[in-house]
């Protein structure tokens, strides 16, 4: 009877008035749950249109299609959220939305009530996926007394796929389902049946797409295997060496839906290119580091095999603190897939000027060299280099040329590399380097090591320790832009930019063959965006080689600062005072940029 009094209200009014007349409406959501009446709000599409403030003004039929549909929303929603008997009331000024017809929609839309009676949370009683892929991992919060959650049973049903395509059954699927309510226990019981298929073997990969870079280097590139036993890993790996050379807009990868009568499964790569050249230009300022201009051009594709050429120039020290102005301008060409799959050969030409506090050094180079990516989280790069330079510190003016031999190992194991709440990071150096006029031969070592760790859901404590060391030639005869100062923004906060150097006289100070840098941040989350956090630098200079911890000295600051997040990395602010050390007097120092301090 009230469903044919509210569609006979309706129709009177739709002839009264006339359809399709938008207007102002109400929207509530009734449950005893205020959390859950929450969540229902924003999963749905009435409040959507409710709250949406800048859309025009929505019509009866589109209020009434977005209730209708409201039914569908909840209902997932409360099955994922374990409520497996709930009671669900739509209603359109007082009628039941599901009994009025969208043939004859009412003229005007006063109210929606969204009233939603959950019922008990069901657990999961007997469950089970089957058959199950060796060293296929358990999935949090499947398992028998645990909220029977939707999701859940997906995320477990994907990983038992997963689990047997990382065997080589590329067309894993599930072959049957049954999902059973049992109210009175308050239980859903789900068996699922997976049906592996046939072990597979990669076969050929068909290149698609408009792309410029040849199809004999796309191949080079990717490192297809074919004839291996197929793999997700596999793909992801030439996917990502599609990407990595930074040349392709679009590298998707897609398996064909049948596999071949041989056991083999095709693969097809779609590959279109992005714009061959991009220029970028970029200014930064420091209260203390003063004005940095710079700019860049890039080739993507210089000779047709994905090759990028790279021509950077940057003036920096303008109206700053660090000396006088320090420019440098670089001409790099990169070349993926040079002798092996995973190997990136480069030639590098660089010229600089540095204008810094206790030297100036103007310095030309030259090196070509590899770069291996030997996983996703380490990479190995090789070079041979030439470098001369002129340069002027309190022992006056020197003119040196070196022969070097460098290497690089960088271990990245953090969650994030813009903002890393767990793991660890590491980089190594070494540069061996031979005289060709002006010093001794030598070694350069350099180490920086940093590691997290969150302690509950708000805190993270980061902590980095950093070395250096010149060895070979003494510290009158060693290379002045190889030798270490500390104090500032990149080494200890609080302390002047390169405050600490090794004193041969009252008048004479140059920068030490050793170093030695430490930093502790306790980093605390106080809202969606914003936290605080607060810190503690060290930093040791010597004159030996290695740090012994008694001919050189030690300096620090302490001090906090507040985190801006802006989803690509936060907005840094640090205020920090000297805490010891030769020159503790300096004051406040403050200290802006983007990105974590480490």
């Amino acid at each position: 009877m009230k469903r044919l009094l509210c569609l006979a209200t309706a129709t009177l009014i739709a002839v009264t008035v006339g359809p399709d007349r938008a207007a102002a409406f109400d929207v509530s959501v009734q449950s005893e749950d205020g959390t859950l009446a929450s969540e229902i709000r924003a999963a749905s599409l009435v409040a959507a249109i409710k709250d949406d403030t800048e859309a025009e003004p929505a019509t009866p039929i589109d209020i009434l299609s977005a209730a209708q549909a409201d039914y569908g929303r909840i209902i997932a929603l409360l099955y994922d959220a374990g409520y497996f008997g709930p009671t669900i009331n739509i209603l359109v000024d007082g009628c039941e939305a599901a009994a009025i017809s969208p043939v004859q929609p009412p003229a005007r839309v006063n109210s929606v009530v969204l009233s939603v009676d959950a019922g008990p949370v069901f657990r999961f009683g007997r469950i089970g996926i089957s058959p199950k892929a060796e060293g296929t991992a358990q999935t949090d919060g499947f398992a028998p007394g645990e909220t029977a959650r939707v999701s859940v049973l997906r995320s477990a049903t994907a990983a038992h796929i997963e689990g047997w395509r990382q065997q080589g059954h590329a067309k894993a699927r599930v072959a049957g389902q049954s999902i059973t309510a049992r109210h009175p226990d308050r239980v859903i019981d789900a068996a699922v049946t997976l049906d592996p298929g046939p072990r597979l073997r990669l076969g050929k990969l068909t290149i698609t797409g408009e792309s410029a870079v040849r199809e004999a280097r796309l191949r080079e590139i990717a490192g297809w295997p074919s004839g291996a036993v197929f793999d997700p890993d596999d793909l992801a790996l030439v996917q990502k060496r599609l990407r990595r050379t930074g040349t392709f807009g679009t590298a998707n990868l897609t398996e064909a839906e049948t596999p071949n009568p041989d056991g083999t499964l095709d693969v097809t790569a779609t590959i279109n290119d992005q714009l061959p050249r991009r220029y970028s230009f970029g200014a930064e300022f420091g209260t203390l580091d003063g004005l940095t201009l710079s700019g860049s051009w890039l080739h993507r594709n210089i000779f047709g095999g994905a090759e990028r050429l790279l021509v950077e120039g940057e003036v920096a020290g303008i109206a700053g603190d660090t000396g006088g102005i320090d420019y440098a301008i670089s001409a790099k060409l990169s070349r993926p897939a040079t002798f092996r799959t995973d190997l990136e050969a480069f030639g590098l030409v660089a010229f600089e000027q540095e204008d810094e506090v206790n030297y100036f050094a103007r310095t030309a180079s030259i090196e070509v060299g590899t770069l291996y990516f030997a996983s996703d989280d380490r990479e190995y790069s090789y070079g041979v280099g030439l470098q001369t330079a002129k340069t002027r510190d309190d022992l006056g003016e020197r003119t040196y040329t070196i022969a070097t031999l460098s290497f690089r190992a960088t271990f990245d194991r953090r969650d994030n590399a813009l903002d890393a709440t767990s793991g660890y990071y590491a980089e190594i150096g070494l540069t061996p380097f031979v005289s060709l006029g002006g010093t001794d031969d030598g070694l350069l070592t350099t180490l920086d090591l940093r590691t997290y760790r969150q302690v509950g859901s708000r805190v993270t404590l980061a902590f980095r320790g950093l070395l250096g060391s010149v060895a070979g030639p003494s510290l009158a005869d060693a290379p002045a832009d190889f030798l270490f100062y500390s104090g500032g923004g990149g080494t200890v906060r609080g302390q002047g930019y390169q405050s600490l150097g090794v004193d041969l006289s009252p008048t004479v100070t140059v920068g030490g063959r050793s170093f030695v840098g430490l930093s502790g941040e306790v980093r605390v989350k106080t809202g969606r965006n914003l936290s605080v956090v607060g810190f503690y630098d060290a930093g040791y200079i010597g004159p030996k080689s290695f740090f012994d911890g008694q001919d050189g000295e030690w300096h620090s600051g302490v001090g906090a600062g507040i985190r801006y997040d802006t989803g690509i990395g936060p907005i840094r602010f640090d205020m920090a005072v000297p805490a010891s050390g030769p020159d503790d007097g300096s004051g406040l120092e403050i200290y802006i940029g983007i990105g974590q301090s480490f």
